[in-house]
């Protein structure tokens, strides 16, 4: 589009006026092959945070984010395969029991999924605790993976939608991270890009969540549907708590040992409910089984040891070490554990879920920059957490270390700072709130 003017375009924006769908594709691939700089995007970035887009408009920039690369159509390669995507949380290791649980039911899936930044913790972080994982993936290693064992977690590759990459890097430092639209395109134009048959959405809502209202996070979750009507991928979402941690680790090895424990039958009933109500409509959305043909299945997959076993082959087909599944002492371990005490006895009323993430971050365990480096060792137990009764002196949490050295107190002083304690039990709230579609 020879005729595009750029500084017209801007205003118009600016000003709140809508933008046509030639106008929005030829900025955004002149601005991925650098015929428009950085602050002429950051420019747009900034107009669209501030005025939105129309449903129209939202659509054709995740489309022509998503055709600024490549795109796999893995739909058209098999009878059905499905994807995953959360908006991110403190100890959401949801991803990590889902794949193996849907594999061992026979049915396809396969996540292009993220590190951890901010308070959010990485999946592909977490992976890579378990020695000698391959997180970084091939195409063709990818789909080997899906053909050989049914599910598989990897990094985007450098061919998928590389304007996400450029414009992120933007939305980062000029303040418009947090703009719906440009959520929206980000998340689904890599989504799409992979081209699976279904894709379900675990939106978080709470203190811990990138959108902390009910209300943001249902509108989030509508706008990611919305983007993907006529892709192809059926796209659905369950809204689920995040104003508490989920389960009772945040890091990186531990995650992975709870994981593996909820795959036993083991693990906190939150963890496996929030995984199970995925599962069922990942089955559905195959048109394989209805709900209760799905439940039935699941709850076989799990209690046979065949999910248990699924883990053992997904991880070394991906090059990890299985024998972790057996012994956790082959993961990275902390080199000190400090315990904190109630001060109080009582009830936990409420833990900050944003705070608890940080402090997990200021652990070793996640980045404030993209390049820090992770310590996979590090993080918190919670073995108390909202809404349990405690006494005075007992032990609410561990939180450990692995190679930096704390002192011991202050970091007990910090993690009391975020969570709240009373006479009664903090009202109850749903782990699932809602599905949509």
């Amino acid at each position: 589009m020879s005729d595009l003017n750029v500084y017209e375009l801007l205003n118009r924006k600016r000003r709140g006026g809508p933008l046509e769908p030639r106008e929005i594709e030829a900025f955004v691939d002149r601005y991925t092959t650098g015929s428009i700089p950085d602050y002429q995007m950051s420019a747009l970035l900034m107009a669209i945070a501030i005025n939105g887009m129309t449903a129209e408009e939202m659509a054709t920039l995740t489309q022509a984010m998503l055709r600024s690369g490549e795109q796999w159509h893995l739909r058209d390669q098999y009878d059905f395969v499905a994807d995953k995507h959360s908006t991110g949380g403190v100890g959401d290791k949801v991803s990590l029991v889902l794949s193996p649980w849907v594999g061992a039911c026979g049915v396809k899936i396969g996540m292009l999924s993220g590190r951890g930044l901010g308070h959010t913790g990485g999946t592909l972080d977490k992976l890579e605790a378990i020695p000698r994982f391959n997180a970084r993936l091939s195409r063709d290693q990818f789909q080997r993976c899906i053909d050989e064992v049914n599910c598989v977690i990897s990094t985007s590759t450098e061919g998928i939608a590389p304007a996400d990459k450029k414009i992120y890097a933007l939305r980062d430092v000029t303040g418009t991270v947090e703009s719906l639209p440009l959520i929206t395109a980000s998340i689904m134009s890599k989504k799409l890009a992979m081209g699976a048959s279904s894709l379900i959405l675990d939106v978080k809502t709470g203190s811990g969540a990138f959108m902390r209202h009910y209300q943001e996070s249902k509108a989030l979750a509508l706008s990611l549907i919305a983007a993907a009507a006529g892709s192809g991928t059926r796209v659905e979402a369950l809204i689920t708590d995040m104003n508490r941690p989920l389960g009772i680790a945040a890091g990186n090895a531990n995650e992975i040992v709870e994981t593996i424990e909820v795959l036993k039958g083991n693990g906190p009933a939150d963890v496996e409910e929030v995984t199970r109500a995925q599962a069922v409509r990942v089955l559905v959305m195959s048109g394989r089984f209805d709900e209760q043909s799905a439940v039935t299945a699941l709850d076989d997959a799990l209690r046979s040891g065949r999910a248990l076993d699924q883990a053992r082959k997904w991880i070394t087909s991906q090059g990890g070490d299985a024998k972790i599944a057996d012994d956790y002492s082959l993961l990275p371990q902390p080199t000190e554990t400090f315990e904190v005490r109630a001060p109080r006895s009582g009830f936990i009323t409420a833990i900050d879920t944003y705070q608890a993430g940080m402090f997990t971050v200021d652990l070793g365990a996640g980045r404030k920059k993209a390049d820090d480096i992770i310590d996979y060792a590090a993080g918190v137990m919670f073995d108390r957490r909202s809404g349990d009764e405690v006494k005075a002196g007992e032990t609410i949490a561990r939180i450990q270390l692995g190679h930096s050295k704390r002192d011991a107190e202050e970091l007990r002083k910090r993690f009391l700072s975020f969570v709240t304690f009373g006479d009664a039990p903090p009202p109850g709230r749903p782990l699932v709130f809602e599905h949509l579609k």
